[in-house]
């Protein structure tokens, strides 16, 4: 199986989606709007793919063994 880029991004996505759940169970307690709740939990689960992409995929890559291209 050489397909790394696929196996990395439903790694970090399922972690981002873990992130931004954890999120809106954080957020249960306080008194926050809907709209406050959701946006929060859209912008960690936006930051969470943006630094996990660079640091899963070349540990995937490796994994699997790929070279690359």
């Amino acid at each position: 199986m050489k397909n790394f880029g696929l196996v990395s991004a439903i790694i970090y996505t399922g972690i981002s989606l873990v992130d931004a759940s954890l999120f809106l169970l954080a957020t249960l307690a306080g008194k926050y709007t809907a709209v406050e709740r959701i946006g929060g939990a859209a912008w960690v689960f936006l930051l969470s793919m943006i630094i996990l992409m660079p640091i899963v995929t070349p540990l995937v890559k490796k994994k699997i063994g790929g070279s690359g291209s």
